[in-house]
């Protein structure tokens, strides 16, 4: 429970160490975060998104590496299209307009529509390659867009990255509890600590008058975090503007200080 996930300088005997990158010289990261839930289609890309976008607003260096291999979508919502450059040995992330360094698969095949049929070991092997052998250079925070579930992908980070914490996203469900209560099991048993809870497509804003209406039922966000132990960090709202601004490839002009409580909290 005391690990500081700083494996060189640890006398421990747990046999973490064999599974530890370790990053080239270059890479000073400072905090390393995974958003991650226990299904997909609960937003964990727009939480990445606007969690590091809100960072960079701050001032702070910020990368993320869309670790979401099969189903990747962080370059379309920054509207990155450049193939990465790079030399024999590190490839050169591309910076969006905010300065956010990004790192996916989508932007190393010659056709974004092609689908990745990968095992688990050549998943592996690549997150491995995003970790070493990308030049994130100086980082104040990295943020690990992860995909849905609990499987290799999952394994692979919490064992070799050196993640600092997770921040778990959900929608307000019946079935809210059991996909948090999968992520947050996850966590406690690969030893990773949690930031806390930001539930996604809480409520919409009535254009006209500005009522707030609940089309999946009234948020759980302190009900679920009360059951987990959890710290609710906010509820983010259905926003016809962000998903056009996704799509334009324009993510970075999204108004983000909506999620600026969960932001304080990863300080």
């Amino acid at each position: 429970m005391s690990c500081n996930h700083d494996c060189k300088s640890c006398s421990s005997k747990c046999g973490k160490q064999d599974l530890m990158f370790e990053n080239s010289e270059p890479n000073k990261i400072k905090k390393i975060i995974a958003v991650v839930s226990g299904k997909g289609g609960v937003g964990k890309s727009t939480v990445t998104s606007m969690l590091a976008i809100e960072m960079a607003k701050k001032g702070y260096k910020v990368g993320i590496l869309d670790a979401d291999i099969t189903g990747p979508s962080i370059p379309k919502a920054f509207g990155i299209t450049a193939d990465v450059a790079g030399d024999d040995k590190m490839m050169y992330p591309p910076t969006s307009k905010l300065g956010i360094k990004i790192m996916s698969i989508n932007l190393l095949i010659d056709d974004p529509r092609k689908p990745v049929l990968w095992r688990g070991p050549v998943l592996g092997n690549i997150l491995k390659q995003f970790y070493q052998n990308v030049l994130w250079e100086d980082l104040d925070y990295l943020f690990l867009d992860m995909p849905p579930g609990t499987g290799d992908v999952q394994l692979t980070v919490f064992q070799s990255y050196p993640v600092d914490g997770v921040v778990i996203v959900s929608t307000p469900q019946d079935l809210v509890s059991m996909i948090v209560g999968k992520a947050v099991n996850m966590c406690k048993q690969m030893d990773i600590p949690i930031y806390g809870l930001v539930e996604n497509m809480s409520y919409i804003e009535c254009p006209g008058c500005g009522e707030k209406l609940y089309p999946f039922g009234l948020s759980k966000l302190e009900e679920i975090a009360n059951e987990y132990e959890l710290e609710p960090l906010c509820a983010l709202p259905i926003d016809p503007t962000f998903n056009e601004l996704v799509d334009m490839g324009a993510v970075e002009n999204y108004d983000t200080s909506i999620i600026s409580n969960a932001v304080e909290k990863l300080l």
